[in-house]
């Protein structure tokens, strides 16, 4: 596992890692990604981050269940849980035909929720 060093490191990698999911989820459900909705799903997660005590964005940065946690918050703080939501709706219901690691099925939870 990466160790996080610094404020600045931490949260540019984190953002990058979170946009990396973001891309990686959409395209394995085969959509585009809402660009917008994406970029505001990356500017609220850093937010949040910024926003954390140092020891607390340390354990964001070193718990994926932390992690993915605050991931799931800016997705849906965006709205990105609305958009293609007939679609994905219907993917996340069936769950057949899905290749999807299971962390990203926290993303996909937020459109049946």
């Amino acid at each position: 596992m990466r160790r996080l060093r610094d404020q600045p490191d931490d949260v540019t990698f984190l953002r990058d890692e979170f946009r990396r999911h973001l891309e990686e989820f959409y395209r394995r459900l085969k959509l585009a990604p809402p660009y917008q909705s994406v970029e505001k799903a990356i500017a609220h997660f850093t937010a949040s981050l910024r926003a954390m005590a140092p020891d607390e964005r340390k354990r964001v940065g070193t718990d994926p269940d932390r992690r993915w946690a605050q991931y799931r918050a800016a997705f849906v703080e965006s709205g990105l849980h609305r958009k293609h939501r007939g679609i994905i709706a219907g993917m996340a219901r069936s769950r057949q035909g899905l290749d999807l690691p299971a962390e990203y099925h926290r993303f996909l939870d937020a459109f049946i929720s």
